[in-house]
């Protein structure tokens, strides 16, 4: 397996590298590289590695950028301090997202998710595949499974506090501004847009409404016909204003309610 190393600091990436050859013993680290423009101009020239291990932030900035940049089809391993700084990860060929320091069983048992994928999409590619057929890494990207936010950081007051997503009703978008309200009802406004969030909620649990509003499934308590096949939606906690959905969205909400 080739690696690719994304880490800005040397003792990190050096403890990175040992914990890789424990966890693949035949593990090849082509590069260790420190920044995003490193990363893109080494990229740019060599064959995509098997995986890439990275740090969010490099020297230069946050390895997203890098994604944001360039087409880059390997499977990427993100390690970090922070979780707050995952905002646009689900952008990325991503297989798990390791909290520093990294934990050998916790690097084993991403290296052995994708090594499962990997095998269960070959497998089924191969039972489909004609003699003069290729197989498409982009599908073999597809089946990656993604993880979904689990916490959002919210100001309250002075203080930076850890919400679980779990305590999320809906987001509200209003004047280009996201409000994040709570079960119990809370608010507090994010640095998202809803389509950011989207990316990064799970669709089993959170549905767009409308343009406005995206509802986690406990908070929908009921549905009323209203004029024009569409629905009107009853919250908890409530909003100051109606929410409609469309006649063309009607039955995406229904199907998704009923699971």
């Amino acid at each position: 397996m080739t690696i690719l190393l994304l880490e800005d600091e040397y003792p990190a990436a050096e403890r990175l590298q040992r914990l890789l050859l424990q966890a693949v013993p035949e593990a090849q680290v082509l590069a260790v590289l420190d920044t995003v423009a490193g990363a893109l101009a080494w990229l740019a020239v060599h064959p995509a590695p098997d995986l890439i291990l990275s740090d969010i932030q490099l020297a230069d900035g946050l390895s997203l950028e890098i994604w944001e940049q360039a087409v880059v089809l390997s499977p990427v391993i993100f390690t970090t301090a922070f979780d707050a700084y995952a905002i646009r990860a689900f952008q990325a060929n991503s297989v798990a997202y390791l909290l520093k320091p990294v934990k050998l069983a916790e690097l084993q048992a991403a290296i052995a998710k994708l090594h499962a994928t990997r095998k269960a999409w070959l497998n089924e590619e191969l039972s489909q595949a004609s003699p003069h057929s290729s197989l498409s890494i982009e599908r073999l990207l597809d089946a990656l499974p993604r993880a979904y936010k689990t916490r959002f950081l919210v100001r309250q007051g002075e203080q930076l506090l850890p919400l679980p997503v779990a305590e999320a009703a809906w987001f509200l978008s209003r004047n280009e501004t996201v409000t994040l309200v709570a079960a119990d009802g809370r608010r507090f406004v994010l640095d998202y847009t809803l389509e950011q969030l989207e990316g990064l909620l799970d669709p089993a649990r959170f549905f767009r409404l409308n343009r406005q509003l995206i509802a986690q499934l406990p908070a929908v308590r009921r549905l009323h016909p209203h004029f024009g096949g569409k629905l009107l939606v009853e919250l908890h906690p409530a909003p100051a204003e109606e929410v409609l959905v469309s006649r063309e969205k009607a039955p995406a909400l229904k199907a998704w309610l009923e699971g």
